[in-house]
């Protein structure tokens, strides 16, 4: 693969991990520590909006992004043809 191509697919991957990184702070520190008291206003399963995100919520999050990001390299792997 050509340079130019190489730094178009690292690029690429580095704004991923920046998206889904940055999706996973939210939901873990802003809405499990941060917003916790105004999130405890709602109910979710009988319990506590905050307290969810504080203990499930986050753990979660960071499953579906691990899969999310599974698919989005295994599409740009594809894309630039660095797939096995």
């Amino acid at each position: 693969m050509a340079s130019d191509e190489m730094k178009k697919y690292w690029k690429t991957n580095l704004g991923y991990m920046v998206v889904l990184l940055s999706i996973w702070a939210l939901v873990s520190f802003v809405f499990g520590i941060i917003l916790v008291e105004p999130l405890n206003t709602i109910s979710l399963g009988g319990f506590k909006l905050g307290f969810w995100f504080a203990q499930q919520g986050s753990i979660f999050t960071f499953v579906v992004l691990i899969f999310v990001y599974y698919f989005l390299m295994k599409k740009l792997d594809r894309r630039f043809d660095v797939h096995e």
